[in-house]
């Protein structure tokens, strides 16, 4: 795509990187730019980490052993 090309659909290149596409600028038929979008970020917002926190809260712990747990699973099965 041209630099005229370019400037005048910018805000739709956007769209496309932020889509995943990769789009290539050229000047005078030769490849000058490469518009790409970035990987977001994960969420790390207070809601998310309020989230986070109820999550674990309904985590249950055993009072088994973990080394006890697998061997019991291992000699029910055998």
């Amino acid at each position: 795509m041209s630099v005229a090309e370019a400037r005048a659909r910018f805000s739709e290149l956007l769209d496309a990187a932020e889509a995943g596409e990769t789009v290539v600028i050229t000047r005078r038929g030769e490849p000058v730019a490469e518009l790409r979008g970035r990987p977001r970020s994960p969420r790390t917002g207070a809601r998310d980490l309020g989230w986070l926190a109820e999550e674990v809260g309904k985590i249950s712990c055993s009072p088994t052993d973990s080394g006890d747990l697998v061997r019991g699973m291992r000699d029910e099965r055998w």
